[in-house]
Order: structure tokens, then C-alpha cells, then sequence
């Protein structure tokens, strides 16, 4: 019950904020795209950067924790498009944002912020590997399919191309990347930079979770709650479920950072899935309402996941 009261109720409350803000009109469509660039772009890079550069460089090459957590994401994305494909006999564009929506975490929007409120700046590194992560391996591999996809109308020598600038342009990416270089060459942050990226990466938190808020104020359910509900059930459930064998039997990780793979891997869709879908043009419509779903489901299953595994994680 603490970890729910300590934890997930305050972040949840942030997101409530901002869902209530969007339906009462206290905040337009507008101010939810502007915040979210403001989240993606200004406050998650200072955060990440200093989350990086502050910790032991040794921190962030967990192979383990990666097996485990991109394992866990594996699966879900396999059984995700497996059954769109069987269930919904979707094209083959469709297919991979069914598996993507299935296995894409929101580990920098909610991951971060939460990890930070229940840890501080101690605790983020299992969150930040895990955002790095699926911002390299989860959109690489979804944009190499996509392009792939509509090469049938170009070239395939744009596919490689196009996803390695993706990641390389990615200000998650970067700012993680430069961390580690900082870290390992042991620079000392000078204060003024110092208290500059604090300032700004202490307002990434609140800001990303209330844009999660507003985001789902303008998107209604509609008519894709069948398919919403089956993919969030994939992402909320099989995906932590799957993490967890894999750690029980291939990747032994010490208490905290198994139960971070964990607590990870159940996070409702991250939206930068739609950012993605978006661009391509497909599947945007049911990604919105996925993300809607697995946001407001994940009240209760992050929270029931914190509990269970509070015995094994610091004391905020």
C-alpha cells in the first residue's frame, strides 16, 4: 500500500490534472503538442544527461537488465502482431505498430518521473538505460519495417539510412550518449551549467506526466476499444509477465534492478509510438486509443506490480 500511496498515487494525480485541464477547457489540443515538445526537446535531455554524467559509468552497461528488458519487448511485439495478423488479418504496416503499440513502454514520459519521485536521482539508471534503449532498438527496428515496407515504391538503400538518423537525431539518445562520454572521461559539470540542467530537468517530471493527461483529454475511445483492449492487455500483462520469466531464467539480475525490468516493462504505450505512426501515416487513430487504454488501465496495474515488488526496491 505505501508504494501505491507514495508513488503511483502522486504521479496518477498528475495525470488526472491534466486530463481534467484538456476537458475543462483550461487547456487546449494546442497547449498539449506544445508541451509535449517542450518535455521531449527542453526538460527529459537536461534529465537524462545529468542522470548519466553523475553516475558510475558501469551503471549503463547492465547486459542483463537489457536481455531481460528488450526480451520481455520482444515478445510482446511478436505476440502483438501475430495476433493482429491472425485476428485482424491487418496489412503488413498495420502489423508492425500492433506489435510496436504492444511493446513500447512509456519509460521516458511516466518511467523517469516515476522512478525519480520514488528514488531521486540514485534510482533513475534503470529507467534511463530503459528509455535509451527502446528509443535505439524499439523505433530502429519499427522504422527499418516500415521503410522496408514502402520500399516496394523506392529504394531500399533508404531504410538503413533513414533509421540511423532517426536514432542518431533522437535528443534522448543524444543527451544519454553524451552523458556516458562525460561520465566516462570523469569532467566535472560546472555549477552554473549545473544548477541550469537541474532546473530544467526537475520540471521534465511533472510536465510529461500532466502532457500524458492532456493528451488523452482529446482522444476519444471510439470505435477501436475491441483491438485497444487486446493489445494493452498484451502490453500491460504478457510484457512484465514475459520480463520476469526471462530474468527468473536466462537474465539473474540483483533485487532492484529485476524489479525495475519489471515495473518497467508494465507502463502503459509510450507515445512516441504515435509520433511514428503519425509519420508514416498509419495506424494513428487506434494507436491514440491504445495509449488512451493501456494510461488508464495501468492505474491499477502499475500500481498492484509496485506493491508486489516494494519488498525488493530502495526506500524512497
Amino acid at each position: 500500500m505505501s508504494a501505491f500511496v507514495n508513488v503511483a498515487l502522486p504521479v496518477f494525480a498528475i495525470i488526472l490534472a491534466g486530463f481534467v485541464a484538456g476537458r475543462t477547457a483550461v487547456l487546449g489540443p494546442a497547449s498539449s503538442e506544445a508541451l509535449n515538445k517542450f518535455v521531449y526537446w527542453i526538460a527529459l535531455p537536461p534529465l537524462l544527461f545529468l542522470g548519466t554524467a553523475r553516475a558510475p559509468l558501469a551503471e549503463f552497461f547492465n547486459l542483463p537488465f537489457l536481455g531481460a528488458f528488450l526480451g520481455g519487448c520482444a515478445i510482446a511485439w511478436a505476440m502483438g502482431s501475430v495476433i493482429g495478423a491472425v485476428l485482424h488479418r491487418s496489412r503488413a504496416d498495420a502489423v508492425v505498430l500492433q506489435g510496436m503499440n504492444a511493446s513500447f513502454p512509456n519509460t521516458g514520459y511516466m518511467g523517469i518521473p516515476l522512478f525519480f519521485a520514488a528514488f531521486g536521482d540514485p534510482g533513475l539508471a534503470p529507467a534511463i538505460l530503459a528509455t535509451v534503449a527502446v528509443a535505439v532498438v524499439n523505433i530502429g527496428v519499427a522504422i527499418i519495417s516500415l521503410e522496408a515496407y514502402g520500399s516496394q515504391h523506392g529504394s531500399l538503400l533508404r531504410v538503413p539510412i533513414k533509421a540511423g538518423r532517426a536514432v542518431a537525431t533522437n535528443p534522448l539518445v543524444l543527451s544519454s550518449a553524451l552523458g556516458v562520454a562525460w561520465s566516462y572521461f570523469a569532467l566535472p559539470i560546472p555549477t552554473p551549467m549545473a544548477t541550469l540542467l537541474d532546473l530544467l530537468g526537475a520540471t521534465a517530471g511533472p510536465c510529461a506526466l500532466f502532457s500524458i493527461g492532456l493528451f488523452m483529454a482529446f482522444r476519444p475511445l471510439g470505435a477501436n476499444l475491441l483491438e485497444a483492449s487486446w493489445i494493452s492487455t498484451v502490453k500491460l500483462i504478457w510484457q512484465p509477465l514475459a520480463t520476469w520469466l526471462l530474468i527468473a531464467t536466462v537474465f539473474p539480475l540483483p533485487p532492484f534492478w529485476a524489479a525495475s525490468a519489471v515495473i518497467l516493462s508494465a507502463l502503459p504505450t509510450g507515445a512516441l509510438v504515435f509520433v511514428v505512426a503519425q509519420q508514416y501515416g498509419t495506424y494513428a487513430d487506434r494507436t491514440s486509443s491504445v495509449i488512451l487504454v493501456s494510461t488508464v488501465a495501468s492505474v491499477v496495474s502499475v500500481s498492484l506490480i509496485l506493491a508486489a515488488a516494494s519488498p525488493w526496491l530502495p526506500a524512497g
